[in-house]
């Protein structure tokens, strides 16, 4: 789903117009963005949460010659899904 049919979802869902929707997509956006990079979670309510992870620095191979790098620490952000959207969408398989 692209952002303009999101936004047009939305307004239609809300009663809105399509520029008071796109409006609160990217504050929306913008509030998620800032609040991952302040605090370094950010929870989507009801879908899941942002976290900003430090991963440790690691020893890899570089897959075309095959010689050992080393591969700096670095921040990411991932995605952790709610259970309750996780069940929603992949049942849990019955015993």
């Amino acid at each position: 789903m692209t952002q303009s049919q999101l936004v047009k979802k939305l307004a239609e869902g809300l009663e809105v117009s399509n520029k008071v929707a796109k409006a609160f997509v990217t504050n929306y956006a913008a509030i998620a963005v800032a609040e991952t990079k302040k605090t370094g979670v950010f929870v989507l309510p009801g879908l899941g949460r942002l976290v900003r992870v430090e991963r440790k620095a690691r020893m890899g191979r570089n897959p075309a010659t095959g010689e050992a790098i080393k591969i700096p620490a670095k921040k990411v952000v991932k995605f952790r899904v709610a259970k309750a959207v996780k069940d929603a969408i992949v049942p849990p398989k019955k015993k």
